[in-house]
């Protein structure tokens, strides 16, 4: 029998039991986000069966990952004594997804501190059609945002979007700095605001502080407006809802959405659910847009490295060649899943000895400005290495040790590199070259377009032996003539690999290389940049790979040289004077000019036959030495002695004339590199290179097939 003054029945039931009954889910967190309680409708809500979350992070009970660092936010700010209000995409265990909207508090202890976190949950998204119609934008804004990191083309398809099924109005802005600037907006119907109403896009935005945007940024959630005024009002819009683009804590911006009587809707207004359904929007488009914002800081460093390390926009003057170069970073489309970006492609031309000159092109694997910066190196590298005047071949073997040597962070092994070097005379027209796993480039004579054959200069990429791959790895050369007027086309292999149609298909590679070979058929007898523009607009669609370009044809007309091959006494250097003289007096060189040129001639010319032709004989080997012949046949009786004839040496000299230059060559069958000596004040001799070094633009040594050249260059003003 219940008396008077008892407390009422239901007052007697334990808490556990009434948190069972209610229809919302309550979740009950410790300091450090993990679940302590859950109630019945939370494991209903959720889609799991007991109570195995238990002690598990409120991660856990499968919230979406790309909210997982907003539920980590909400933690950190209600335990600092703060709400938090905000909706929440779920995974159930079926697969299924479910959409909440969160409610959270703090839980303080008697003394004030705070213990953990009370969450309370509903279901966001209601029965009806229409809300289920709105909800399914979550879905395809999600689509639209994973098909690009391109800021700009993120913005512009989520306005795309919203426009007009959810939206007659949509403003994006992003603050640059600590302006707010607009940054995409769309109107429905192709609508205009008239001048001087809303900023346009690139204007800085101000919004005052009872504005929604405001409200939106200070508090961190969705804000719906309905009570319309202003500007606003005037060009007929009858909501509003502000959205802050919050993302890994730190704000990005804001988003407007407005309805107006442009849309001729029955009911032009928003709703609660609407303001959540554009809250959990703004954060996905937020963690888009800061992706895309880092991509694209990631993209440009990694582009300004490219740039910098690379040659400048205007190719050198060079005696006998003409030469234009393209780069072209790849645009940040989507490509098999992955976005593109700038890479490792590179070239280079760099100025040898006597007025050769050494051209490469190649391509670094991977992406970004790892990729940049290892080809920045490998330039450099290459540089140093064509200074010594080796053969391609030499110069492959060396770039191969180098790229074995360098580390990645990111990466177990060094990276491989495909490069073809060539070096180019331009007044015997010889083109030698090796090869490291590089595409053939094109080569053009009298109109005819082809490949040129790289016969024994094939070789395999370099650091391939770093990459599991063993045995060596060999490096040959081999070389060919050009003929006058002929056109060299150097590419890497983002220039015909995986170009869209518009059919949705794409070309292959040897399709790619007909439409370049027909361009530059067309183009052949054109100036190189003119070629360089038809090859870049022979196929048509973005490239998904970075493409570098280097256009080379040969002069039609014969450089001028004189060569000639003397014995190496000392009579002969005068001899070598007076063809210098003349030579330089045919060509045009003032006096003081050609006096100093003949000086330098006679100082090199001297060195070489007081040192480097003084070469002994071969001596005959005593071990397994035929036996000796006393016939008279085999000796030499005339001069008395019985001895053989000595070995005759000669040198040759060749002299070079370009535009801007004259070098001088002296070739000799010493195998030794000269080098300067500190004369002393008696010294007779020592100064002769000494002299060259200090009146010569450049000078230098390097080895031949059969003894070595010493050369110099001189100015021609």
């Amino acid at each position: 029998m219940k008396h008077w003054g008892e407390p009422p029945f239901e007052a007697q039931l334990p808490p556990e039991t009434v948190l069972n009954q209610m229809e919302m889910a309550v979740i009950v967190c410790d300091r450090f986000s993990n679940v302590i309680y859950i109630n019945a409708f939370a494991k209903k809500l959720f889609g799991f069966g007991g109570s195995e979350f238990i002690g598990q992070s409120v991660l856990s009970l499968g919230i979406a990952e790309e909210d997982h660092e907003q539920a980590t936010e909400l933690a950190k700010h209600v335990l600092k004594g703060g709400v938090w209000e905000g909706t929440f995409c779920n995974l159930r265990d079926d697969g299924t997804s479910v959409y909440t909207r969160a409610h959270a508090v703090p839980l303080r202890h008697p003394s004030g501190a705070i213990d953990g976190v009370a969450i309370f949950a509903r279901e966001a998204l209601r029965s009806n059609q229409r809300e289920q119609d709105r909800y399914g934008l979550l879905e395809r804004i999600g689509t639209r945002l994973a098909g690009s990191l391109e800021l700009e083309v993120t913005l512009r398809q989520v306005a795309e979007t919203l426009v007009p099924q959810f939206a007659d109005h949509v403003f994006i802005d992003l603050f640059t700095g600590d302006k707010l600037v607009r940054r995409a907006s769309r109107h429905t119907d192709g609508w205009a605001p008239p001048p001087g109403t809303w900023a346009e896009n690139g204007e800085q935005v101000h919004y005052p502080s009872e504005h929604q945007a405001a409200k939106a940024m200070q508090r961190r959630d969705a804000v719906l407006e309905d009570t319309v005024t202003g500007v606003s009002a005037e060009l007929g819009v009858t909501s509003m809802i502000a959205a802050p683009l919050v993302a890994r804590g730190e704000l990005l911006g804001v988003m407007n959405l407005a309805l107006s009587h442009l849309g001729r809707r029955p009911d032009p207004h928003y709703d609660g659910f609407d303001r959540d359904l554009v809250g959990a929007i703004a954060g996905r488009v937020a963690l888009a847009v800061d992706n895309a914002m880092l991509f694209e800081e990631e993209r440009e460093t990694a582009l300004a490295f490219q740039k910098h390390l690379l040659p400048g926009e205007t190719p050198p003057r060079l005696d006998g060649l003409q030469i234009a170069w393209r780069y072209e970073p790849a645009k940040p489309i989507e490509s098999h899943g992955i976005q593109t970006q700038v890479g490792g492609d590179w070239y280079d031309v760099i100025p040898l000895s006597a007025g050769r000159v050494g051209i490469v092109i190649g391509d670094v694997e991977g992406r970004g400005a790892m990729a940049a910066a290892v080809m920045g190196q490998l330039r450099a590298a290459l540089r140093a290495f064509a200074q010594d005047d080796k053969s391609p071949a030499d110069i492959m073997r060396k770039l191969d040790e180098w790229v074995r040597t360098v580390t990645q962070p990111d990466r177990p092994r060094p990276p491989l590199v495909s490069c073809t070097y060539f070096i180019y005379d331009a007044w015997s027209r010889e083109l030698t070259f090796a090869n490291a796993g590089h595409d053939q480039p094109l080569l053009v004579v009298n109109g005819n377009v082809g490949e040129l054959d790289f016969n024994d200069a094939r070789g395999a990429m370099l650091g391939i032996r770093s990459s599991g791959v063993g045995g060596e790895i060999m490096f040959n050369e081999d070389s060919v003539v050009l003929s006058p007027g002929s056109t060299l086309v150097l590419y890497t292999d983002g220039l015909i690999e995986r170009r869209p149609r518009d059919d949705g298909t794409f070309y292959t590679p040897e399709q790619s290389k007909t439409l370049i070979e027909n361009a530059v058929a067309v183009a052949a007898r054109r100036d190189v940049e003119t070629v360089a523009n038809a090859i870049f607009n022979a196929i048509p669609g973005d490239i998904d790979d970075d493409v570098a370009l280097v256009v080379i044809r040969t002069a039609a007309e014969e450089l001028p040289v004189e060569d000639r091959i003397f014995p190496a006494e000392p009579i002969m250097v005068s001899e070598a004077r007076r063809l210098a003289a003349e030579t330089f007096a045919a060509w045009g060189m003032h006096d003081d000019q050609a006096e100093m040129a003949c000086l330098l001639v006679s100082e090199v010319v001297t060195n070489v036959v007081l040192h480097a032709t003084n070469v002994p004989s071969p001596k005959r080997a005593l071990v397994g030495a035929p036996e000796l012949s006393f016939d008279e046949d085999d000796w030499d009786l005339g001069n008395g002695l019985g001895r053989p004839e000595p070995v005759k040496q000669e040198f040759r000299l060749r002299l070079r004339k370009g535009n801007d230059a004259l070098w001088v060559e002296v070739f000799d069958p010493d195998l030794r590199l000269p080098r300067i000596r500190n004369a002393g004040e008696t010294d007779e001799g020592g100064r002769g290179l000494y002299l060259v070094d200090q009146l010569a633009t450049r000078w230098g040594s390097r080895p031949t097939a059969d003894g070595k050249a010493v050369w110099f260059e001189l100015p021609l003003t």
